[in-house]
């Protein structure tokens, strides 16, 4: 049996991403945005996010899945669901739920750069650089820094389950 124990709230959750959508509001300042999301997880965040950016804002989702033999991501990434938008000349945020690794995010942005735009940023909730093995995935907006911890809500999920939650969780196992 598992429980969840709170780690940010839910004012935390949303005070961050409101600092967030005036960082990115100020870097964009008169210039559109074009917001790309990873599904799944990363939807209620980008969805809070693009509520708070005050410059025009567009989006687009991607559904990708990593492969490999093992229990971690391998880098190799197949796309289910690719873009509707063609991305030459935008400038581009890549927004994700929670980026460990990077491996898949690499690749990602490899892909991303050869459709030619703009400029490409990322923008994640939360950020495990102790377990960041991608050395050229440089994160651009980060709402939090956690440990290496199982961690549920906001997007994020244990077995399809607690992606509702309003904050973010600690899945404990009794």
């Amino acid at each position: 049996m598992e429980r969840v124990e709170i780690l940010l709230t839910e004012e935390e959750v949303n005070e961050r991403i409101a600092e967030i959508g005036r960082q990115i509001s100020k870097d964009y300042e008169g210039r559109p945005v074009h917001l790309i999301c990873v599904l799944k997880g990363g939807a209620p965040f980008m969805c809070e996010l693009a509520k708070r950016i005050t410059c025009v804002v567009s989006f687009d989702f991607m559904y990708v899945s990593s492969y490999g033999s093992g229990t971690e991501s391998s880098g190799q990434i197949k796309i289910i669901k690719d873009l509707d938008e063609p991305l030459e000349g935008r400038d581009v945020i890549i927004v994700e739920d929670i980026i460990d690794s990077g491996r898949t995010l690499s690749r990602l942005i490899d892909i991303f750069k050869k459709r030619n735009p703009a400029s490409i940023r990322l923008c994640t909730l939360l950020d495990k650089p102790d377990r960041r093995v991608a050395d050229d995935v440089n994160v651009d907006y980060v709402g939090f820094r956690i440990p290496d911890e199982f961690v549920v809500g906001y997007g994020l999920d244990y077995d399809q389950k607690y992606r509702n939650l309003p904050y973010i969780g600690v899945v404990k196992f009794d």
